[in-house]
């Protein structure tokens, strides 16, 4: 700025700002590799918008990549990958038999949450989903996309789950909607020996992991697509969902997917509490 506006030599304006002249003439260069992994990045940030520097750290680490999270950072601020910021009391209560404060998932199939979201389709009609989640795991163990889910299509749900699986959870955790705290969902749980904790009404925090997985199903799929119909979102929803648990690192697991860290657990039976 000196030497443009003021017409100084180099020294001079150096001299002047107190800044050394090496200091001046430096001009940064870009490490061995760095147009590699740059491409590499940007291919990331394209098929995944809605993933940070973390995640693109820990897949490529995975890919093969011997490089720190904090030049992943650099690279990934330098090329403007940021992600974009994000788009934007029932009175009844079910009957617990254990609080949701004291309840926390030590091993698999030990609780599985539930919770309901909503979306809609290019003609304004509603979408309902139904999330199930094991909190141990963090594995999607099911998303059930329709118009319409009550409490016995929730039940149905459930008794499927744990035909595939051979396993039944020994908690259920979700809210106070009215298809959670009907008699079909009470009777299920007294039939197969389930436990249910539910949660305090407009307390949602008291429920995190669904909670969280429905904000990073929002986020990623639900708010960048438009679907024109419902077997259209049953389809593209179960291919994420296969993407989520397979594929997508989770920061709380060691920066494995969900199905690949349940894979690394033993499935020795675990006593059930009583």
């Amino acid at each position: 700025m000196c030497q443009q506006s003021f017409g100084m030599s180099q020294r001079r304006a150096c001299q002047l700002v107190g800044q050394h002249r090496s200091t001046q003439r430096y001009e940064p260069k870009s490490g061995h590799g760095d147009e590699a992994l740059r491409e590499r990045l940007r291919e990331f940030s394209r098929s995944r918008p809605r993933w940070g520097y973390r995640r693109a750290w820990a897949v490529l680490r995975e890919e093969g990549w011997v490089v720190n999270r904090k030049r992943i950072q650099r690279i990934w601020r330098e090329e403007g990958l940021r992600v974009p910021e994000k788009r934007r009391k029932r009175q009844r209560l079910g009957v617990s038999t254990v609080p949701a404060d004291r309840l926390r998932a030590e091993h698999p199939d030990q609780v599985w949450a539930l919770d309901f979201q909503f979306d809609v389709t290019a003609d304004g009609r509603i979408l309902k989903l139904l999330n199930i989640v094991d909190e141990h795991t963090r594995e999607v163990l099911e998303i059930v996309v329709d118009r319409h889910i009550d409490a016995d299509r929730t039940v149905a749900t459930l008794d499927r789950i744990v035909a595939s699986r051979g396993a039944g959870p020994e908690f259920i955790r979700c809210d106070n909607g009215p298809e959670l705290t009907a008699n079909a969902l009470r009777d299920w749980c007294r039939f197969t020996g389930a436990s249910s904790s539910y949660i305090e009404p407009g307390s949602p925090w008291e429920n995190p992991y669904v909670e969280s997985f429905g904000s990073r199903l929002r986020d990623e799929l639900l708010a960048c697509e438009q679907f024109d119909t419902l077997i259209e979102a049953q389809v593209v929803i179960g291919d994420w969902k296969e993407d989520y648990n397979h594929q997508r690192p989770h920061s709380s697991l060691g920066w494995k997917p969900p199905a690949v860290y349940a894979a690394s657990l033993s499935r020795d039976p675990t006593p059930r509490l009583s």
